[in-house]
Parts: structure tokens; C-alpha cells; sequence
């Protein structure tokens, strides 16, 4: 009986935490439409995002087994992919 009490407890103090819960959008169901402040936040994060990958600066290739090869071993190039896929050697 105090198991069951104990639930019941339970179950008791957890219903105002799932009535605080927004409720899920169903398989199906369309997308709510985005306020006019949303849209708006949605794009300036875009540009953000675009703007920050502007700020990359380019590298030039890499050679992460320079250091382990010997010093008079030959460098092997990078084989290219042509637009089919094929590559090129």
C-alpha cells in the first residue's frame, strides 16, 4: 500500500511540470507560421553564421605525416576527383 501512496505522490508532483510542456508537433501537421521577430532573428543569425565563415582564413594544404616520413622520402601528391567522380592521378 505505501508503494501505491508513493506513486501517487509522485504522479502528484510531477503534473505541474508537464503542464508546463509546449505541445509537440504531430507527424503531419503544418509548420506554425514564424512571427515577423522570429524571421527576422532567423536571418540575422544566417548572416552571422555567413559572416563568421567569411572570417576563416584559407590554408594551404597539409601534411600531417611530414614529421614522420624521413627527410629525403618523395611527397606524394593529392590525387584530384574530376566532376564524374573519376580520379585523376
Amino acid at each position: 500500500m505505501k508503494v501505491f501512496l508513493a506513486a501517487a505522490v509522485i504522479v502528484a508532483l510531477a503534473q505541474p511540470a508537464f503542464a508546463q510542456q509546449q505541445p509537440v508537433q504531430g507527424y503531419g501537421e503544418a509548420d506554425k507560421d514564424k512571427t515577423l521577430q522570429e524571421l527576422q532573428a532567423d536571418r540575422a543569425a544566417e548572416k552571422a553564421y555567413n559572416n563568421s565563415l567569411k572570417n576563416i582564413p584559407d590554408k594551404g594544404p597539409t601534411d600531417p605525416w611530414g614529421a614522420v616520413r624521413a627527410p629525403d622520402a618523395p611527397k606524394t601528391a593529392a590525387k584530384q576527383k574530376t566532376k564524374t567522380g573519376a580520379t585523376v592521378q
